[in-house]
């Protein structure tokens, strides 16, 4: 589907930025950090007091210290700034109940149960579910094969439409790893890979 015309008449109202920067620490772990702000174009009236037109209604922080096998260590959030102070910010350690979650394996849908609702902050917690990705993106070639030099399948291939096994790009990129999509199970010589030292992938893309 292509993508529609912007109005040409249109004028901003709202902008919501999400960021995620993940740090190697040097010591075996990373830091995560999810921030959320939403700022308006114009003044809006919230919690008793004018937000001025450009202030943030959110400035939200959330930070994770993971080791490299996706596993959650450490786990907490900020807010510097929000609609209702006092309140937005009564979380307590909420999100430090994020530790012990590994972002591999079910963690979109355990941090919604564990903190969707009125159990957290809506807005970190909707911004968490960004963080599986963003985390392999940085382990990418750092802690995770995306080469294919070894005895393992490269962690991304069978991931996306893109790179699906028997997709054009594997055929050009990772031709090893390539297999045709209608080939009979007796005429399958395609190399089988190793044991992988990560986790399973159980994480939805939902």
């Amino acid at each position: 589907m292509a993508l529609p015309d912007a109005a040409p008449s249109r004028t901003l109202q709202h902008r919501r930025t999400i960021a995620v920067e993940v740090f190697a620490r040097g010591d075996g772990l990373w830091e995560v950090d999810a921030r959320l702000t939403d700022v308006k174009t114009r003044d809006v009236r919230l919690g008793g007091s004018v937000r001025k037109a450009g202030d943030a209604i959110h400035d939200l922080l959330l930070r994770l210290v993971i080791d490299e096998r996706f596993n959650v260590v450490q786990a907490g959030s900020d807010a510097r700034a929000m609609p209702y102070p006092g309140s937005c910010d009564d979380l307590g350690d909420a999100y430090g109940r994020l530790v012990g979650l590994n972002l591999m394996q079910n963690f979109r849908q355990a941090v919604r149960k564990q903190l969707g609702g009125v159990q957290g902050c809506t807005h970190l917690t909707e911004m968490s579910q960004t963080l599986p990705t963003a985390v392999v993106q940085a382990f990418a070639g750092v802690v995770l094969d995306t080469r294919g030099d070894g005895d393992e399948k490269p962690f991304q291939i069978d991931r996306c439409r893109a790179l699906r096994a028997d997709g054009e790009a594997v055929h050009e990129h990772f031709p090893r790893w390539f297999r045709q999509a209608t080939v009979s199970p007796l005429a399958d010589t395609a190399p089988s890979a190793a044991p992988s030292s990560h986790p399973p992938v159980q994480e939805s893309t939902s």
